[in-house]
């Protein structure tokens, strides 16, 4: 479950995918900009303190971060049940327009989208049968559904962040968003996370 809060938590940049898979993940857009810096990031879990699955901790470093660059993170996710498919996660993604906050639509599987089948997704990034990218792999973090029942810590590691391109539409400012997954109805966990987006 680590592994697929982090993707989902930041796949709205594709920072993650990004630094796990490379830059062959790129898509050339027309109106394409250069994601330079993400600052001010913040988090906080935002379920009900029945949720099964809890983000205890996440940290991210440096910020601003620079891109490209080198990114280190560390986490630790408590789960209390065994998730499996179809995990459907909804995204919602917003920008700050002076003192309102205007959601982002669904463009590209970016923005404000519902994924019904996160694990196909992570299937999708890593291909079954192939080993987990590291650091997942040292740390025994699965990276395919389904996800058992467990705690689950990433100690401080780091990643390399290649070139990463935004469409036109999401420009620089500050952004939060809200992930809530779910299995058959079931909510089993919510995060919200807070950041800013410096391109050229």
């Amino acid at each position: 479950m680590l592994c697929a809060g982090l993707a989902l938590a930041l796949c709205a940049l594709q920072l993650v995918p990004a630094a796990l898979a490379g830059p062959q993940l790129l898509v050339e857009r027309s109106g394409a900009r250069r994601l330079r810096k993400v600052g001010g990031f913040a988090w906080e879990n935002c379920g009900d303190k029945r949720d099964p699955v809890v983000l205890q901790s996440l940290s991210v470093a440096p910020d601003p971060i620079s891109i490209p660059g080198s990114l280190r993170v560390s986490a630790a996710v408590k789960s209390g049940k065994t998730m499996d498919s179809p995990l459907k996660a909804v995204l919602v993604v917003e920008k700050a327009l002076g003192d309102l906050w205007i959601q982002l639509p669904c463009i590209e599987r970016m923005g404000s989208c519902t994924y019904d089948d996160v694990c196909s997704i992570l299937d999708e990034f890593i291909p079954p049968g192939t080993p987990c990218p590291e650091p997942l792999l040292t740390y025994g973090i699965p990276c395919h559904c389904p996800f058992k029942a467990g705690s689950y810590s990433l100690p401080a590691s780091d990643f390399d962040v290649p070139d990463v391109e935004l469409p036109s539409w999401m420009t620089n400012g500050n952004y939060r968003v809200r992930v809530v997954v779910s299995n058959g109805g079931e909510e089993l966990s919510c995060v919200k996370l807070a950041f800013s987006l410096h391109s050229h």
